[in-house]
């Protein structure tokens, strides 16, 4: 039975017992607890606790999944993997034990068609009336087996829902393991089917079985989780989920790389390296179509590790070329059809594979270099322990990754000093923390100064949104990061108001400026704004008349220009992001930003360079975006519902329960902090500079707006006026012009090397004819004029082809170059293969001639600033390559 089967068959039997089907959510779940989707259930937790009334009472899906704590097994068992299909059916408070425990027993017997007699049932130890309601639908006792907490009660591994759980395993035969149930193997007696009773609910604690169960959920409901992969190896009579239907054209392919058949799962680490390579391109591909990309944080370290280890493995398996690319477009080939996606972001998927494993190459090769000659040198001292030292040294000096090193190292017998690796790491991070801007004493100062001041004022009441003036009352200032009372002209000072129309630094836009005047005259330019603590304002200024003194009433205006221009670029900022993702697919999201007056930087992931066509069609749709004036307006909601409305919000950015949401016309509705323009003619228009890297899977884009972009646009009008000027040619046909001239250069530059390469071919003839026999040994010794030094290295090697190589024989070439003695020489097999070093040679005339010689092998050069002694260094050189013959 092909998995499609197993799939419409399992939505055929819920949906007739009025399940409604729910397509899976993406890996990259809506929930800042978790990483990635772990579990079928993930996607309906709000309704598990009662947060969201459920708009059906029971549901079935088949839902992507990754868990990485699995890695380390993939391979090494049959089951194992960290991407899987969980086909799941869910009681929102409607059934509970009876019905679910019913349904699974028929859907597996009576549909799927297994035998009864080898299937075995798993409950929590406590639980008696999920053993009774087993019994009664046929499963004798001696087949039910009572387990505890750790494999029989159910949690995320995080605050949420939870539950005693009960699994149903399949029993594949002696071949698997010895007898005894699913406590005594679990290769044997495959579990197949976890039955999730959920009615608790766990707090916070230190881990997963830490997490205190604080109480009941509102409603009893059902979450269950029937594993494709595991299921399919059974009906299919296969060993490992690697050999069915779901991953075998992708083990075939691996097969076709290594040019050799999968040897089975015989627990070799050739065995295991066919189906890690396998295992980890599904992986791959399903990660990267939902979002991620590679990097060395979060879920983008997560795919690189999958990818790293996925070519780690392929090369122990002599497949020395790229893989990636190979396996990724068999998972897409065969899934394709079953999950969409896949097949709509195939060119992303082969590209970023493509692109991380010619970067990683680098890497490994020098790594692995590095770590054999480790293992070599550890093993010789008798111990079975890799130094912690050189296992950090890879990771930070070489970027060789830790999993890696502790692969290898388990591979050649060997343990790492992972304690004194933990060690040096966090002396790492100690160092940098301590090195960082804001530990210093300074900076700690000035928080303890911040805190002071917000419990004796409160928060800064920001009016900015609407004003851009504002009476207020000045509070305090400091220097130094200390209160003071007063400050004198041509002194800069932090400053606290009561109220202030000044936007503090956030979210990528920088703080306003502008001007803070008192009531008895003080005048200060106020050159900065920011947080100093969450909601309190720090302005930067300088006092540029009279005494600035607390406790002065004041008058705070903000540079309109400033602001103004500020805005433009934060709503072009806003646009871009749009036509980016319009451009480059969804993926290509916000990964941070500067936004400044004029002008604005905007860092995005993906995973090549843009062209600059489509750096150009990009800045069309933008600019030609915003010319259809679409009005920005902003709204203010909760959390939910401005998610609920399809606000873009970015990860690690922190936000309360009520947001503020930007809207520009119908293309971004953002989460966002920042001042705006009302409308989109007001933002452009904006001229894009380029585009470029800025880290593995992150590009970015500088652009310029409003009047700086026109003033950019002049500038390069008058650039282009100038070269016409010196070119003699219209505008227009610039290009044609230069384009001939440059064809003419180069045709001439051609002539030149041509007539230089015969003149160069002519005076090695010459040479050749000037050749030498001592005692049956040749050499070829001269002065050549008006050669450069690497044209002095060519004729040496060139000189030296013409000379006997059944017997000793070498070229040693003089010549001056701009003032300066150049050497070289060059020795033939013979000479070379009695341990002659060309280098050797030069050493006393490189003396000579005021320079050294460089060089390995039977090729070396010197070279020197006294050109006086370029003749007697040449005696020298000569003798010393007699001599050499001669020994």
């Amino acid at each position: 039975m092909r998995s499609t089967e197993i799939r419409r068959i399992f939505f055929d039997y819920f949906t007739s017992r009025g399940h409604t089907r729910v397509p899976s959510s993406p890996l990259v779940p809506d929930d800042p607890t978790l990483l990635l989707a772990n579990a079928g259930m993930n996607q309906f937790k709000p309704y598990f606790l009662g947060e969201v009334p459920p708009p059906y009472p029971r549901a079935v899906s088949v839902q992507k999944c990754a868990r990485t704590s699995d890695i380390d097994n993939v391979g090494r068992t049959t089951r194992h993997a960290t991407f899987f299909e969980m086909l799941g059916n869910f009681s929102f408070g409607d059934y509970f034990k009876g019905e679910v425990i019913t349904y699974a027993w028929e859907l597996l017997t009576e549909h799927y068609r297994l035998d009864p007699d080898r299937l075995w049932i798993t409950v929590y130890q406590d639980d008696d009336e999920a053993a009774d309601l087993w019994r009664q639908v046929g499963v004798p006792a001696e087949r039910i087996q009572r387990l505890g907490m750790d494999d029989n009660f159910w949690s995320m591994g995080v605050p949420g829902p939870c539950g005693p759980c009960s699994e149903v395993c399949y029993d594949r035969g002696p071949a698997f393991g010895p007898a005894g149930g699913p406590e005594a193997n679990g290769e044997r007696y495959l579990e197949i089917w976890n039955l999730v009773f959920m009615q608790n609910m766990r707090g916070p604690g230190n881990g997963k079985n830490d997490f205190p169960i604080v109480g009941e959920l509102p409603n009893k409901s059902i979450d269950t989780g029937l594993g494709l992969d595991r299921i399919a190896a059974i009906l299919q009579g296969v060993d490992t989920v690697c050999q069915t239907d779901l991953l075998a054209p992708t083990l075939a392919t691996v097969e076709r790389l290594a040019g050799r058949p999968f040897p089975g799962h015989d627990g070799s680490d050739e065995s295991v390296s066919f189906q890690v390579v396998t295992e980890h391109a599904r992986s791959t591909a399903f990660l990267i179509t939902d979002g991620v990309l590679p990097s060395n944080e979060g879920r983008g370290y997560v795919l690189r590790r999958l990818m790293r280890r996925a070519i780690r493995h392929a090369r122990s398996l002599g497949i020395d070329g790229p893989v990636l690319a190979d396996v990724g477009t068999s998972v897409i080939d065969n899934l394709g059809q079953d999950w969409p996606e896949l097949q709509a972001q195939r060119s992303l998927i082969l590209a970023v594979v493509t692109r991380e494993e010619e970067t990683f190459g680098t890497t490994l090769r020098q790594g692995t270099r590095l770590l054999d000659a480790a293992i070599a040198r550890t093993r010789a001292t008798g111990t079975n322990r890799l130094a912690g030292e050189t296992a950090f040294e890879l990771h930070d000096t070489y970027g060789f990754p830790i999993d890696l090193t502790l692969e290898a190292a388990h591979a050649a017998g060997l343990t790492v000093d992972s304690d004194r690796y933990a060690d040096l790491l966090d002396e790492q991070r100690r160092r940098a923390k301590t090195s960082g801007k804001g530990k210093t004493a300074d900076a700690m100062r000035r928080q303890d100064t911040y805190r002071a001041l917000l419990a004796e004022h409160g928060r800064t009441e920001f009016i900015g949104y609407t004003h851009t003036s504002a009476d207020t009352d000045l509070l305090a200032l400091l220097r130094q990061g200390r209160a003071v009372e007063a400050a004198e002209r041509g002194q800069e000072v932090e400053i606290v108001v009561a109220r202030s129309p000044f936007y503090a630094e956030s979210g990528g836009q920088v703080g306003d400026t502008g001007t803070l005047t008192t009531s008895d005259g003080a005048t200060i330019d106020i050159t900065d704004t920011r947080n100093g603590l969450d909601g309190f304002q720090i302005l930067t200024g300088m006092v540029t008349a009279g005494e600035a003194r607390t406790g002065r009433a004041a008058r705070a205006v903000v540079d309109p220009h400033r602001r103004a221009a500020t805005a433009r670029s934060h709503s072009a900022t806003h646009v871009l992001h749009s036509m980016l993702r319009r451009s480059l697919g969804d993926h290509a999201r916000q990964q941070g930003s500067l936004v400044a007056p004029g002008r604005f930087r905007f860092d995005f992931a993906h995973f090549a360079p843009v062209e600059q066509t489509q750096l150009n069609t990009i800045g069309v749709l933008v600019n030609d975006y915003l010319l259809d004036d679409p009005e920005v307006r902003v709204w203010h909601a909760t959390r939910a519902e401005a998610e609920a409305a399809g606000a873009t919000a970015f990860f690690g950015d922190k936000y309360g329960d009520h947001v503020r949401i930007v809207d520009i016309g119908d293309a971004s509705r953002e989460l966002c902090g920042g001042t705006h323009v009302g409308h989109g003619t007001q933002a452009g228009p904006v001229r894009i500079l380029g585009e470029s890297s800025i880290g593995a899977g992150l590009r970015r884009i500088e652009a310029l707006t409003g009047s700086d972009a026109l003033r950019h646009a002049d500038h390069e009008r008058r650039l282009l006026g100038e070269i016409t000027q010196l070119v003699g040619a219209r505008p227009d046909d610039i290009i044609d012009v230069l384009t001939k001239r440059l064809a003419a250069l180069a045709d001439a530059e051609k002539a030149l090397a041509d007539h230089r390469q015969k003149e160069l071919e002519a005076i090695e003839s010459r040479l050749a004819k000037q050749r030498r026999t001592i005692d049956g040994r040749t050499l070829v010794t001269a002065v050549i004029n008006d050669v450069t030094a690497a044209e002095l290295r060519t004729l040496a090697s060139a000189v030296l082809r013409h000379l006997p190589a059944d017997t000793a024989a070498g070229v040693i070439l003089a010549a001056l170059t701009n003032g300066k003695a150049q050497l070289t020489a060059a020795i033939n097999d013979q000479l070379h293969a009695r341990g002659v070093q060309a280098r050797d040679l030069l050493i006393e005339a490189a003396k000579m001639i005021g320079g050294g010689a460089g060089g390995t092998g039977p090729l070396a050069s010197a070279g020197g600033r006294n050109a006086e002694a370029l003749h007697g260094a040449l005696g020298q050189a000569e003798a010393a390559l007699i001599t050499a013959m001669r020994t």
